[in-house]
């Protein structure tokens, strides 16, 4: 029986209808590197619990953290559950908890310590023998990417990476995939010399979104958009992710990566592409993946990118009644620090289906408030009818889909306003999650967890859309640093410097205001 699942008094009518036991993962693993990390804490071991509480989990499943913390296999184990206390999306449950916590092992070490791989190797032997994990191990690298060279290394040397007939080992990536085109390919010949591609797992969160996923349910399973979502009828598509806070303590990481290498090479080009991609034969990973690699290669740039891209820094201000500091000001950041801390581009996709309608994307710090959606604007209707207004008096129709905070859908359209008079007013007809579905939305890493232990890859991009993704970004990041000096600074709690705002005032658009 899995953890978590069903007893004697459920269902067997509702069970044989629930596809979600035919996706229970099966004997196997988890080794995760860099436990003590936020990521892990915050995210990871909550999702293998939530995962665990929905019956996901089979009972043989095991957790192993590696790290330098002198902790014993008791210790990691009470790690584990306070980090399941706080974060965890579903209640807790002592007897799913104490099923989990029988599998948790933790082994002592740094990532070059030969000693320590020798003790995970043994640890490994030990869950196959006792815990009845098969040789099935999956290695979740949530640790710097200097670190991947080593750590695959080592895993190579020890023969934890090779399995034996009837078994099967994969390695799991964070973002950044690269810093460049070219770290990202050397990135790929370490990971790849030690695991072949199919067992290398590189995770964008965003794609384990549900909102991202209905993006393909929205298009091609309903008549009423995919006949319009093409050149004939869409003017523009914009794309957005905004935080209203700042850089926080991430000072290290973030300066010299920026808003563009941070989000926009990975989940907002992952978003442009499920939102122009051709419909795909199947949901098999191949499928899906070669439609959305055709969108990102037929993405064109101009000779000039000086008009279809811009960038900003935050500076000191107020923002919600507080008083906050500039991005130069922030702890750890130098002060001629030439990071963006706002991005936007123009980008044109060369296919029949969407010539002629540019994407925008825009991504930054201290806006105005955290959103993240996808707004395909429509094309104004001809003016023929309603002569005494001008085509301004009538707003553009969109689909805005709402990546986060809200999940949902809004549509907008023109409806008349009550009365005697013929006046005509944007409405909006709004879908929640929330308020649609009884079922909380699985949190991302549940679903991508999950998957890898599978072996099920459709929503991992693979390495030919990162590469294509920085053959987009690298022109804009070199023309930017060909400028000198430092990004144009912008008030925090707005929506990012003006010339965000040029960059559609020149094509005779706006940025919407979520």
């Amino acid at each position: 029986m899995p953890l978590g699942s069903p007893t004697k008094q459920s269902n067997p009518l509702r069970d044989s209808r629930d596809r979600r036991l035919s996706r229970i993962a099966g004997p196997s693993s988890l080794v995760l590197f860099g436990v003590t990390g936020d990521l892990a804490r915050k995210k990871l071991m909550p999702a293998i619990y939530d995962l665990a509480n929905r019956g996901l989990l089979p009972p043989s499943f095991a957790l192993v953290g590696f790290g330098r913390r002198d902790w014993s296999d008791e210790q990691f184990s009470s790690e584990v559950k306070d980090a399941v206390s706080q974060y965890a999306r579903t209640p807790f449950n002592e007897a799913v908890w104490e099923q989990l916590a029988a599998g948790v092992r933790f082994v002592q070490g740094n990532f070059d310590d030969d000693d320590a791989f020798g003790r995970l190797k043994e640890c490994i032997g030990e869950l196959d023998a006792t815990r009845g994990t098969r040789g099935n191990h999956a290695f979740y690298l949530s640790i710097p990417p200097n670190a991947f060279e080593v750590v695959c290394q080592k895993l190579s040397e020890h023969g934890l990476a090779q399995p034996e007939d009837g078994q099967w080992r994969r390695v799991v990536i964070e973002k950044p995939f690269g810093h460049d085109l070219e770290s990202a390919q050397e990135l790929n010949r370490i990971v790849e010399q030690v695991f072949p591609p199919d067992a290398v797992f590189r995770i964008d969160h965003y794609l384990g979104k549900e909102t991202v996923q209905n993006i393909l349910a929205l298009r091609f399973a309903n008549q009423l958009f995919e006949p319009l979502w093409n050149a004939n009828h869409v003017d523009h598509v914009q794309i957005t992710m905004a935080e209203d806070i700042g850089i926080g303590g991430r000072a290290g990481y973030y300066d010299g990566v920026g808003a563009a290498r941070d989000v926009i090479q990975n989940h907002l080009l992952q978003l442009l592409a499920l939102t122009a991609m051709e419909e795909p034969i199947s949901f098999a990973a191949k499928d899906l993946r070669n439609e959305k690699e055709k969108v990102l290669a037929a993405v064109t740039l101009p000779d000039d990118l000086s008009g279809h891209s811009a960038r900003g820094q935050y500076a000191a201000g107020w923002q919600g009644g507080e008083q906050v500091r500039g991005f130069l000001e922030e702890d750890g950041i130098p002060e001629y620090s030439a990071t963006e801390t706002f991005a936007a581009l123009r980008l044109d996709i060369h296919t029949r289906r969407w010539s002629g309608v540019p994407f925008y994307l825009r991504a930054g710090k201290r806006l105005g408030r955290r959103v993240t959606e996808i707004a395909v604007v429509f094309k104004r209707a001809p003016n023929l009818l309603f002569r005494d207004h001008s085509e301004e008096d009538f707003g553009q129709n969109a689909v805005v889909i709402r990546v986060q905070p809200d999940e949902g859908v809004t549509i907008r359209f023109g409806s008349k306003v009550p009365g005697t008079q013929t006046e005509v007013r944007d409405v909006t007809m709004d879908f929640g999650y929330g308020h649609s579905f009884t079922e909380s939305s699985p949190e991302a890493y549940e679903r991508l967890i999950l998957d890898v232990l599978l072996g099920e890859p459709p929503l991992f991009p693979r390495q030919e859309e990162v590469e294509l993704s920085w053959r987009i970004l690298d022109p804009f990041e070199k023309y930017w640093e060909s400028l000198g000096g430092q990004p144009e600074a912008y008030v925090p709690g707005s929506w990012g410097p003006a010339s965000a705002d040029d960059l559609l005032a020149r094509d005779g658009r706006t940025w919407r205001r979520p």
